[in-house]
């Protein structure tokens, strides 16, 4: 049995074929790139675009091997309206579905497949268990869900699913639209936030990630759908307000009327100028807390990072970056308590 990793070269993947190899398990990255990390010298590279079925195909899959399908397009760069269904859904989409397909011709019955917790939308209940009610706001959003609707047609044709829907993953190599943020607050200029800031924001670690992928195999797939998201997430404000600190910055934070920056969001948006896809802003200011007691519960998974942390590591990772040096070792923060 050998674990398969499509998008294994990626974010999450990276850190999963790392445990895996770690743990002796046999591993093959199917990936458009492939990047010089060690762990390549322990596993098997295929290059491989999930967008062509004929090259997801011509992955060798075996009945009884694992598989994770961990590639995506992300809301990160900010693409304009007219573009978003053809930037998300041959990846997102058609790339699941040729895994899936390609996986039923290889009699391979076990996948772990990472969605998003955008497929809620707007938040109707709090905190957020995997029942809410689903109502994605964008493209992304629905690519992702229309994955799930695969997935429960391969769960009828007896394929064990475990579905992923992860917060804003945050950890080393990845700042997306982060990025803006750190720039704001290296230059001491204000720091717009949406509403109040008195809302919690939630984050994950590329780390958590990681292990509940690992944890989900390890509980032989279950047929299921998991939040992923950090645990007691600080207000806007305070996260924030502890980076500026941090950074010795005089950035202030400016409370905004929600209602009247997300009207303005819109009409960039809608003009194709988007500073921010609508994803993201319309739900800036809502108690977007996803519950995560079914994981633990079900896998023995608990999130081990704090959002503040996590916050801090990213910073610290763009400064290093921008001074032309790489990040101290050891600059991800320790796990929480």
């Amino acid at each position: 049995m050998k674990h398969v990793l499509f998008g294994g070269d990626g974010f999450v993947g990276r850190h999963l074929a790392q445990k895996l190899v770690a743990d002796g398990e046999s591993v093959l990255v199917a990936d458009i790139v492939k990047s010089d990390l060690p762990h390549y010298a322990q596993c098997e590279f295929l290059h491989t675009d999930v967008t062509d079925p004929a090259a997801v195909r011509a992955v060798p899959i075996a009945a009884d091997d694992m598989v994770y399908n961990l590639s995506a397009k992300m809301l990160s760069p900010i693409m304009p309206r007219a573009k978003r269904h053809d930037f998300f859904y041959p990846v997102n989409y058609h790339g699941t579905k040729h895994i899936m397909e390609a996986m039923g011709e290889a009699g391979a019955t076990k996948l772990v497949h990472f969605t998003t917790d955008m497929i809620y939308g707007h938040t109707q209940v709090y905190p957020m268990t995997e029942e809410h009610p689903v109502s994605p706001l964008g493209e992304y959003g629905q690519s992702k869900l229309d994955t799930e609707h695969l997935a429960a047609e391969w769960r009828e044709r007896g394929m064990d699913i475990t579905l992923f829907r992860p917060r804003l993953i945050i950890g080393p190599g990845r700042l997306g639209i982060l990025e803006k943020l750190f720039k704001l607050i290296d230059a001491n200029l204000p720091v717009p936030m949406i509403g109040s800031g008195r809302n919690p924001y939630q984050f994950i670690s590329v780390f958590d990630c990681a292990e509940a992928a690992r944890l989900a195999w390890k509980a032989g797939v279950p047929n299921e759908a998991y939040n992923l998201g950090s645990l007691n997430p600080p207000p806007v404000k305070k996260l924030l307000g502890d980076l500026v600190k941090h950074a010795g910055s005089k950035s202030l934070l400016i409370p905004t009327p929600g209602w009247a920056v997300k009207r303005t969001l819109d009409f960039l948006d809608l003009i194709n100028m988007p500073l921010m896809d609508p994803e993201q802003y319309l739900i800036a200011d809502e108690m977007c807390v996803l519950d995560v007691g079914k994981g633990e519960r079900d896998l023995g998974w608990v999130p081990q990072y704090r959002d503040g942390d996590m916050l801090i590591a990213a910073y610290s990772e763009y400064r290093a970056k921008r001074e032309g040096h790489a990040p101290a070792a050891g600059s991800y923060p320790q796990t929480a308590e």
